[in-house]
């Protein structure tokens, strides 16, 4: 960093100044560590004030904002571009729960807070907060507002946009909005954090927010099904939503190829149940009555479900033990991925009825690109989000796999299609960072995409905020 430069950051800015190379490296490369960018420096403000007087001091001098939360994302969405002229923004020194509310059922913290520090805030007052993903030790949660993360628990609760009540921004051209309300109802006017939330950081900067708590359960029940088919899992979510209302809590659908992958990598994972089926489903159900009444229900729905022949073989956890080695099944199968080897992620949206179509359709699409290619589809099926992956054959040698990655393009391109054509989304939860933003455009409508850019324009006019994401650079 130029001394001129730097002495003029650090006059205009009260916090940390990571320049260390060392210290940046982490930063500077995605989870997937399919990009790696560079930086001026890694900026860690302490308040809103500091982040603002950073905004503006950026714009000032040209210098691009990539604002980082935990660099969990899976779309290159959080690590600058190699234009070297850029800042990163960590909030990590901003972390603090500001204040929990038992009787409005409201929590507010810091866009630093990780998001596992705001569950336990939450249980500490007898309260849940519900939004839940494999990252959450490390994944904050202005991160999850800024991609509108789902999680396994979006089928009761809804995306992040739906438990968010109100924000602090700070804007492109330094000023600070405070739209900290715990309300449920305030009808004057844009409902403005809709715009930040799901944004990626390319309109403002989330520095702190409220979002909603909820009664902890009673009780809780979960279950691992083995079905036929996927048709039968959208018939069994039917039917447990049914027989068990709201309190259906998850639906999590995983093919068998994806539960052998999960056994043979992670040690000591054992299948729940001893038939080997195409589908299996992870259900959970969370009572406000007490723990006799949800195991009735609970009972009732697996023996309606193995009448009408869409369950064939299931097990119930016993225990919470049980219930967690049940979950690790699913929460391992990203690490299981990655130590089979590499694969290209989709993570698309469909209407559930449809669910079961998309699979027959999109996996002859893949096997006339890359013929024996193994799939691996499983994802919250409850809301229609499945995470629809795709390896090179068994057995693959080195070149196999570079045949693979100069297809992915390709690969993608026949999933969407058909995604398109069933008026699903080619991004359900894991926003379109870097990844998509060239694809986008040809999967919305021309007046979708000439609507964001103006909105971006708008908010943004130099351009400096998380550029090229989500839109595309004009």
């Amino acid at each position: 960093m130029a001394h001129a430069l730097s002495e003029s950051l650090r006059a205009a800015f009260q916090g940390r100044v990571i320049e260390d190379r060392d210290a940046l490296a982490p930063h500077l490369t995605d989870y997937r560590k399919r990009w790696t960018g560079r930086s001026i420096a890694l900026v860690q403000p302490e308040r809103t004030e500091d982040v603002a007087a950073l905004v503006r001091w950026c714009g000032e001098h040209g210098v691009s904002l990539f604002p980082q939360g935990g660099n969990t994302g899976l779309v290159g969405g959080s690590v600058p571009d190699d234009s070297g002229h850029s800042i990163i923004l960590s909030l990590a020194r901003m972390n603090a729960i500001v204040d929990v509310d038992p009787y409005n059922n409201t929590l507010t913290a810091q866009g630093g807070a990780v998001l596992a520090s705001v569950q336990e805030a939450a249980a500490r007052a007898g309260r849940l907060f519900p939004l839940s993903l494999g990252a959450e030790g490390s994944c904050t949660l202005a991160g999850n507002l800024s991609t509108n993360a789902g999680g396994i628990q979006v089928l009761r609760y809804g995306n992040a946009r739906d438990l968010c009540l109100g924000l602090e921004v700070v804007l492109p051209d330094g000023q600070v909005w405070n739209g900290l309300r715990g309300l449920r109802k305030d009808n004057t006017g844009y409902d403005l954090k809709q715009l930040f939330i799901g944004a990626e950081g390319t309109l403002g900067i989330i520095t702190a927010a409220t979002v909603k708590l909820f009664p902890r359960p009673a009780a809780q029940m979960t279950a691992f099904a083995a079905v036929p088919d996927a048709h039968s899992a959208v018939k069994l979510l039917a039917l447990a939503q049914s027989c068990l209302s709201a309190s259906l809590t998850a639906f999590e659908l995983i093919s068998g190829p994806a539960v052998a992958l999960v056994l043979h990598h992670m040690p000591g994972a054992r299948s729940p149940v001893e038939t080997q089926a195409p589908y299996y489903v992870l259900l959970e159900s969370s009572d406000a009555e007490n723990e006799a009444h949800a195991t009735a229900r609970f009972e009732a729905l697996m023996a309606a479900a193995f009448e009408d022949g869409i369950v064939t073989d299931a097990a119930i956890a016993s225990s919470l033990a049980q219930s967690a080695a049940f979950w690790k099944i699913r929460h391992h199968l990203p690490e299981a991925q990655t130590a089979d080897g590499e694969n290209v992620k989709h993570d698309i949206s469909l209407p559930i009825s449809r669910i079961g179509e998309f699979i027959d359709a999109a996996g002859a699409a893949v096997q006339r690109v890359l013929p024996g290619a193994r799939i691996f589809v499983f994802g919250h099926v409850g809301d229609g989000n499945l995470h629809y992956n795709v390896s090179a054959p068994a057995g693959s040698d080195a070149e196999a796999y570079r045949a693979m990655r100069a297809s992915e393009k390709t690969i993608s391109q026949a999933i969407y299609d058909v995604v398109a054509g069933m008026n699903g989304s080619i991004s359900a939860e894991h926003g379109v960072g870097q990844l998509r933003v060239s694809t986008v455009a040809g999967y919305k409508q021309p007046v979708e995409m000439a609507m964001m850019a103006r909105i971006k324009q708008l908010f943004d006019p130099k351009g400096i905020f998380n550029p090229g994401r989500v839109v595309a650079r004009q």
